[in-house]
């Protein structure tokens, strides 16, 4: 689905709107309309205000005085994953507002309309998609964790004052009267009675008195911040009062009773205990056209990375993968303990672990054992800790030095090993050892790595001078790019060749007649890591020493790449150059390169899109730099061609003197 709003969906006329509350007009929605209507609205004035509070019902008021247009606004169905997030939809309503059953909204109208073919197939779709992308309103917490009984049906219980309960016809007794009807409706299954996660993370208060349910014998209250997905999946029969959960129940084609009137009430979908409304049982609803009306046509989204208008499948499938995220290492069933990450550094952890709750120690003796300790690299981790993640820089990390504090925009977080880590199994050794991939899968691999290498991106995406290969050169042209002498990909990925003057060395008594070409790697050439100790016999080793250089153009220009571990391999092995290996990095071992140490555990043969597949989508983690969320490699490989597009080639004074302060304090435990 683009992530462009479809062009036959009708925008809202907001002509020169009047914000009845500052904040309005900074909600992300209302920016992305006012952009799309510059230059071409009118100049009819448009009173916005929010539902039914102050703000909205004196936009209403207003409106009507001077015989102008209004819109009522509220929370999308899919709000947001945590609930102080940028919110990603807004309801804009011209009539009233969708809670409030007293009098017609725009929903009303637009549930009542017929769907045409090609929408009943897109709402099919989008119903399925929901279902397996497991989305709700807010989509931070955890499922139930807890043991669920075999039947059981589920009671919502909703915040005590919540406005939609009168707007809704119901009052706080509707509660009761639908724990009790639960409880004589199905005598022979638990009742599990959901409370409201404003009462964990808000203090509010529900209807019920929970010390008095405890001990009933056939109540089982659920009172966690939990995700309701598979609460409602497992139940048979839900009861609400106005919650929209029971519109998600509805979708997950569950049985629902309402002792309100929210919006999905009174269509004949539900079963309606409270006095119904006349007004929508004129003609015969489905539930694709309550789903479609709710969330295609009355509702607008912004892609939370670009700002623009956006279509819902978009944003299903952004939560979607934002739920899968948070959800990777919950098997370990632990807190995570984060030991001797800088300052800098912490802030980025958050991001590539959010939704866990993590703690910063200096040191791992401060590690509590029943914790799972996270460590950067290879570094040392507590002998006594439920699990180990190792989180290094992605294979598409940013557009500059990591060393130069430039923020990450691709980690790796490993739960068995590290990548460069030939000694044992990694988690990229695994997924590449074991996945099978669909044809789908293999044409999205492919088509990232099209895009990597027609925009020339490489791990930091550093500028440099264009090399031109040596003209009336026959002979092959060699690129042996450096490594940092302490990298610790040597150390464990390398048997007999470790340093980068070994390297040229046998490099050059295997092909004598070669023009071979060494390019230092970039942390020691800005000075940033420490030299060779034989740096100065380099220059002998080689036909040419290459600084400064672009190194995706310095790809396009030689024959062959030979090194030890370096990512370079891989940058070259993705565009078609051919890789002799002499140690081990992840991507040796697999058939695609020439090994002179063959890993023993690597026994089977790769395509190079299945290694894409593997090592650009399923392992790295990668975290927006515009949203600060998880992202997918597509998004990120935009993001770094616009920081490509933007950034100055030239190393100014004042960036000199922003990297040695930065790096002063930021770096600082």
């Amino acid at each position: 689905m683009s992530l462009i709003i479809k062009k036959e969906r009708q925008l809202p006329a907001l002509g020169s709107p009047e914000f009845t509350s500052r904040p309005i007009r900074q909600h992300p929605v209302i920016q992305a309309l006012l952009r799309c209507a510059a230059g071409h609205s009118d100049d009819r004035r448009c009173w916005l205000g929010w539902g039914k509070k102050r703000s909205g019902l004196s936009a209403q008021t207003k409106a009507e005085q001077n015989q102008e247009p209004f819109y009522l606004l509220e929370d999308g169905f899919i709000r947001s994953v945590e609930r102080e997030d940028a919110p990603l939809s807004l309801l804009m309503d011209d009539c009233g507002i969708y809670y409030d059953a007293r009098s017609p909204s725009r929903l009303e109208k637009l549930i009542e309309q017929p769907l045409e073919h090609d929408e009943i197939l897109r709402v099919d779709a989008l119903i399925e998609q929901w279902k397996a992308e497991k989305v709700s309103k807010y989509n931070a917490s955890p499922e139930y964790s807890g043991e669920l009984p075999e039947n059981y049906v589920l009671v919502i219980d909703q915040v005590a004052g919540d406005s939609s309960i009168e707007y809704g016809l119901a009052t706080p007794d509707s509660f009761q009267q639908a724990l009790e009807a639960a409880l004589n409706e199905y005598p022979e299954s638990k009742v599990l009675l959901k409370v409201h996660p404003d009462a964990f993370t808000r203090s509010r208060c529900g209807h019920f008195d929970l010390d008095k349910l405890k001990n009933h014998h056939r109540i089982q209250v659920i009172n966690e911040a939990c995700h309701p997905v598979k609460l409602i999946k497992h139940s048979s029969h839900v009861y609400v009062v106005t919650s929209q959960i029971g519109f998600e129940a509805l979708i997950w084609n569950k049985k629902v009773t309402c002792f309100g009137m929210p919006f999905y009430a009174g269509w004949g979908l539900t079963d309606d205990r409270s006095d119904s409304l006349n007004r929508r049982y004129k003609t015969p609803v489905t539930l694709q056209q309550l789903v479609f009306s709710a969330l295609v046509k009355y509702a607008y989204y912004t892609q939370p990375e670009t700002g623009e208008l956006c279509e819902v499948e978009s944003i299903i499938s952004w939560v979607g993968l934002q739920r899968r995220m948070r959800e990777r290492f919950q098997y370990l069933n632990a807190p995570m303990c984060a030991i001797g990450f800088s300052r800098w550094k912490k802030p980025f952890v958050r991001q590539f672990l959010a939704g866990y709750s993590i703690r910063f120690v200096r040191n791992k003796n401060k590690c509590p054992s029943e914790a799972v300790a996270v460590v950067w690299g290879s570094k040392e981790a507590p002998d006594a800790c439920k699990a180990v993640l190792r989180i290094e820089d992605g294979f598409l990390r940013s557009s500059g030095l990591g060393a130069d504090l430039v923020r990450p925009l691709s980690w790796v977080i490993d739960d068995l090993g590290i990548y460069y880590d030939a000694t044992r199994p990694s988690r990229l050794e695994k997924i590449l050892s074991e996945s099978q991939w669909s044809e789908l899968e293999l044409e999205r691999a492919e088509q990232l790595r099209t895009s990597i290498v027609e925009s020339k991106l490489s791990k930091y995406n550093l500028s440099g001078s264009d090399w031109k290969r040596p003209k009336n050169i026959d002979e092959k042209v060699i690129l042996v790019p450096g490594q940092v002498p302490s990298d610790a990909s040597i150390r464990l990925g390398c048997q007999d060749i470790r340093t980068n003057s070994q390297l040229l060395k046998i490099v050059r008594q295997n092909n004598p007649d070669s023009y071979i070409v060494y390019k230092p790697h970039p942390d020691v050439v800005a000075g940033l890591r420490k030299k060779d100790s034989d740096w100065n016999e380099l220059n002998s080793l080689c036909d040419e020493v290459v600084l400064n250089a672009d190194g995706m153009q310095m790809l396009e220009q030689i024959d062959e790449v030979h090194t030890m571990t370096s990512l370079m391999g891989f940058e070259a092995l993705i565009r078609g150059k051919t890789v002799y290996c002499y140690g081990q990095p992840f991507y040796s071992g697999w058939g695609l390169t020439e090994d002179y140490t063959p890993n023993i555990r690597r026994n089977r043969m790769l395509s190079l899109q299945q290694l894409c597949a593997g090592s650009l989508i399923d392992y790295p983690v990668y975290v927006s730099r515009c949203s600060g969320a998880y992202s997918r490699p597509e998004i990120t490989v935009q993001e770094l061609i616009f920081c490509k597009l933007s950034r100055s080639g030239k190393t100014l004074l004042w960036k000199s003197f922003y990297r040695y302060f930065s790096k002063l304090i930021l770096s600082k435990k």
